[in-house]
């Protein structure tokens, strides 16, 4: 595995369990500026409504893995397939399970750092 696809594993991670741990500064950090979020029933959107969302979840408790199934890396550009699974539970209320597929595309930005710039989320 060479070190970009590394590199990109470590941010997969480092995501996630930001999202567990209701850290979204982390996850903001780990997004260009310019990110394309899709997901099923709703219009693209960037990043401040991705923002609203995870706080809107506040309160939640949240587990959950990603498992990577493929990760390709093309020059600066990267995508990354993955298996995920979520339990979210809300303080007062039944747990609600989610999992599916997403595909990422990841972008090397002039730090040099990996960043989720598109991302399809089939999570239903």
């Amino acid at each position: 595995m060479s070190d970009d696809e590394n590199a990109i594993r470590r941010m997969v991670e480092t995501w996630m369990a930001a999202s567990l741990a209701g850290d979204t500064a982390t996850v903001l950090s780990l997004m260009t500026d310019d990110v394309v979020f899709m997901v099923p029933g709703c219009e693209p959107f960037g990043k401040a409504e991705f923002a609203a969302s995870a706080n809107s979840l506040k309160g939640m408790t949240m587990e959950g893995a990603a498992d990577v199934r493929e990760i390709r890396v093309l020059g600066d550009w990267a995508y990354v397939r993955n298996h995920i699974a979520v339990t979210m539970t809300p303080a007062a209320g039944a747990p609600i399970r989610r999992s599916g597929f997403t595909l990422s595309i990841w972008r090397k930005e002039s730090d040099r750092q990996w960043r989720l710039a598109r991302d399809a989320n089939l999570v239903t």
